[in-house]
């Protein structure tokens, strides 16, 4: 798969495991998670190639998937990535959990999404 593609599994399964979430349907949503963490894995491998591959997402229509990229960039682009989880932690849902306990852990020193 080339870089492009691996950000739209990511961006495909985060939507997916908050719908099967507010459906109520865990089991679906940890499978999800799974293929987006596989996602992760994959553009991370790449470097900064993978990383910057990631920043389109910054400007999604979904609270969500903005706000999973942005936890996951903010070692590699701290002031942009801290912007949109502020951003994201007013919008409500599951992204604004998401974007508030980034920035939690972020600020506490025990982020680890991407250690480098």
């Amino acid at each position: 798969m080339t870089l492009e593609e691996w950000v739209e599994q990511f961006a495909k399964h985060v939507a997916a495991q908050t719908d099967a979430i507010h459906r109520g349907d865990p089991r679906t949503g940890n499978k999800h998670a799974r293929k987006y963490g596989a996602a992760i894995k994959q553009l991370l491998a790449h470097g900064d190639a993978g990383r910057d591959a990631l920043l389109v997402l910054f400007k999604h229509e979904r609270t969500d998937v903005r706000a999973g990229a942005a936890a996951i960039l903010l070692r590699y682009r701290t002031a942009e990535a801290t912007a949109v989880l502020e951003v994201a932690a007013k919008e409500g849902g599951i992204g604004a959990i998401d974007a508030i306990m980034a920035l939690k852990h972020w600020r506490e020193g025990t982020w680890t999404l991407d250690p480098g």
